[in-house]
């Protein structure tokens, strides 16, 4: 009697420290644009997982402090997970592979970045193309590193931010640092 009473009284422990699970793509969507209509930005949303290294870096130069504020005054950032290992699929936001496919970044790496503008409309998505490329064509930039994907990610920030020239040499500046 003894152990059942223990078994059930770990059960309960261990189901009162359960994490709930992570709220849907659609779900962080949806708040992101509301947020971002209140404070007149953009939503940057990120595809990582925790193994990812990429992930990590473009994590670490968006929140690097030469170039934070840049971001937090532009956009409202949110990260979706996709592609955990198997042992922390329960990190994975529901649905947010299907979104990922959805903006045609299906079999690509990640980070798999997205801009869209507060009412949801895609502004820019990591895909370099080429002049003439549709949306399913391009290679992932994932984390800017070399030359041509940091210009890229600038050429993003300009269409998309009211950055001055200073501000954007400052995230060239930071994100080459990736190479």
């Amino acid at each position: 009697m003894k152990n059942i009473f223990l078994i059930l009284l770990m059960a309960v422990a261990l189901g009162a420290t359960a994490q709930p699970p992570p709220p849907s793509a659609d779900e962080v969507l949806q708040e992101s644009f509301r947020q971002a209509a209140r404070e007149n930005k953009k939503v940057f949303i990120i595809f990582h997982a925790s193994w990812c290294g990429w992930c990590h870096k473009m994590d670490t130069s968006m929140n690097d402090p030469s170039c934070k504020k840049f971001f937090d005054d532009n956009f409202v950032v949110r990260h979706l997970v996709v592609s955990e290992s198997k042992d922390k699929r329960h990190l994975e936001n529901p649905g947010a592979d299907s979104l990922k496919t959805r903006y045609h970044g299906d079999g690509l790496g990640i980070p798999f970045w997205l801009v869209f503008d507060k009412e949801g409309k895609l502004l820019a998505d990591s895909k370099l193309r080429k002049d003439g490329e549709g949306p399913e064509a391009g290679e992932n930039t994932g984390c800017p590193a070399t030359e041509r994907e940091v210009d890229y990610f600038i050429n993003v920030l300009k269409k998309s931010t009211a950055l001055k020239e200073v501000q954007l040499d400052a995230i060239r500046k930071r994100f080459r640092e990736n190479e």
